[in-house]
C-alpha cells in the first residue's frame, strides 16, 4: 500500500482551492457582473458542489495522517468529479458552438425583483439560452473555460491520489 505524505495534502489543498475559486468565481460573475445562469451552467456547479466536501475531507484526512487509502481515495473521487464536470462543459461548449442539439427543456431562472408582479413577469422575463453564449473570453465561453479548469483539477487530483507521498527534493 502506498504511503500518504505531503505531496497529497498539498493536493488537497490546491484541488480545495480551485473549485472554491471556480465557485466563487461563477457566483460573482452571476450576483455582481449580472450573468444569468442558464439550466447548463447550473449543472455544471454540481459536481463541484459534490467535490468541494470530498477536498475538504482530503484535506482533513491528510492533516490527521488517515489511512493512505482514505486521502488517495477522496482525492480519486475529487477528480472523478471534475472529469464529470468537464463533460459537461463539453456538452454545453458543443451546444453553444452549434455542433449537437441542446436540450428542449434549457432555460434559466430569470430573476424577478417583486413578488408582486410575479405573474405578470411571467410572460416578459426571458431566460438564458443554453445555445447562445453569454460571452467569451479569449475565444471560450464560461463553458469552455470550465472544460479546462475542471481538466487541470481533475489531473491534480489523480496526481495525488495515484502519485509518490512525497514531494522529491530534486537529488539522486
Amino acid at each position: 500500500m502506498k504511503e500518504t505524505g505531503l505531496n497529497q495534502q498539498m493536493v488537497a489543498l490546491l484541488v480545495l482551492l480551485g473549485m472554491v475559486a471556480v465557485i466563487l468565481t461563477v457566483l460573482g460573475f452571476e450576483h455582481i457582473g449580472g450573468y444569468t445562469p442558464c439550466k447548463l451552467c447550473l449543472g455544471q456547479r454540481e459536481p463541484y458542489y459534490a467535490a468541494i466536501p470530498v477536498a475538504v475531507l482530503a484535506l482533513v484526512a491528510g492533516f490527521f495522517k488517515w489511512p493512505a487509502c482514505v486521502i488517495r481515495g477522496l482525492l480519486a473521487i475529487a477528480g472523478i468529479l471534475m472529469v464529470y464536470a468537464m463533460l459537461l462543459g463539453v456538452q454545453h461548449a458543443g451546444i453553444e458552438w452549434g455542433w449537437w442539439e441542446g436540450t428542449g427543456d434549457c432555460g434559466g431562472g430569470g430573476t424577478v425583483s417583486d413578488a408582486g408582479n410575479l405573474l405578470d413577469s411571467l410572460g416578459t422575463v426571458k431566460p438564458p439560452s443554453c445555445d447562445e453564449a453569454a460571452g467569451r473570453f479569449l475565444g471560450l465561453s464560461f463553458a469552455g473555460w470550465n472544460v479546462i479548469v475542471s481538466l487541470v483539477l481533475a489531473v491534480i487530483a489523480f496526481k495525488g491520489a495515484f502519485g509518490n507521498a512525497e514531494r522529491s527534493s530534486g537529488k539522486a
